[in-house]
């Protein structure tokens, strides 16, 4: 299918809260350009290719049980559903990060699972010990990719293939007690968290916070990604508030210095975080770099 984009579409911005690097199994872009996404959704696996022609146009085709519903997804994946109209910049950094960057868009998967499970393997560890986690299970226990993607395509795993790994598998993927017991929690009762997605907003976070194991940053990062929550702000992260501090005031913050001074957004404050980011703000780096831990040695 063809799709024409009433704005200025950046692939690599939009789907760029999806990504993990060289660890994302389920998000890769080929050498052509072509942006591959593998997803768990309602009807079943699916693969989704995306690219931008020339004229502004979208190409996109899917493959799977799941792919009439990833075609018709595209719109809100890249981000057709946003809308920053109602959006004030009270501070001076924020108003030129925006205007800098008049294409960013909040995009919507559509579906809760796949980023739930990427949250969950996120939470209190290294960037790299999670992704480390996430390409272990997709490489293992996902099923390669519908359709002719690439060999590497993984979609991640289902509910029921994780409710089915024993306690040596979560060993070797490097997924602690903790985390592993509130996938376990959320595979029980996945089918019904997806309503987060038509509730949104606060009653969608607070939907998927009824999980053990999900709280306030969890159900955000799910939020952003499966619904490109504007409000959704990442509290409880180790970088965001230092961050946010750093670019609005020069000085550290933590949590609840942070919501402090984002609360003239509300209900957009996820919003102004993501133009700090793509104005390229970063929490700044002191001291020694935390140590990967390795559980699978232990």
């Amino acid at each position: 299918m063809f799709w024409r984009p009433a704005f200025e579409v950046d692939l690599g911005r939009v789907l760029g809260p999806l990504t993990r690097g060289r660890g994302s199994l389920n998000i890769f872009t080929d050498e052509r350009g072509v942006t591959w996404l593998a997803s768990n959704t309602p009807d079943g696996p699916g693969t989704l290719a995306l690219r931008k022609l020339g004229d502004g146009r979208i190409e996109a085709a899917a493959w799977g049980a799941g792919a009439d519903r990833l075609l018709s997804g595209v719109p809100a994946l890249l981000g057709a559903d946003d809308d920053d109209s109602g959006f004030v910049a009270h501070h001076d950094v924020v108003a030129r990060a925006r205007r800098e960057n008049p294409g960013l868009r909040l995009g919507a998967t559509g579906f809760v699972w796949d980023w739930l499970v990427l949250a969950v393997l996120e939470q209190k560890v290294t960037g790299k010990e999670a992704i480390r986690s996430w390409a272990e299970l997709c490489r293992r226990f996902g099923e390669r990719a519908p359709g002719p993607a690439p060999d590497r395509l993984r979609v991640p795993p289902t509910p029921v293939a994780l409710r089915s790994l024993h306690d040596w598998h979560w060993h070797r993927a490097g997924v602690d007690i903790k985390r592993r017991t509130a996938l376990l929690n959320a595979a029980r009762v996945a089918h019904h968290l997806e309503r987060a997605v038509e509730l949104r907003g606060r009653e969608g976070r607070l939907l998927l916070r009824h999980v053990p194991g999900i709280g306030v940053w969890t159900a955000a990062e799910i939020a952003q990604r499966a619904w490109g929550d504007p409000d959704a702000v990442s509290f409880g992260d180790y970088n965001i508030p230092s961050m946010v501090g750093h670019a609005l005031l020069g000085a550290k913050l933590d949590d609840e210095g942070m919501a402090e001074l984002l609360a003239p957004y509300a209900p957009q404050r996820q919003r102004a975080v993501r133009y700090l980011e793509a104005a390229g703000h970063r929490r700044p780096r002191f001291g020694p770099r935390i140590e990967l831990r390795e559980y699978r040695a232990m």
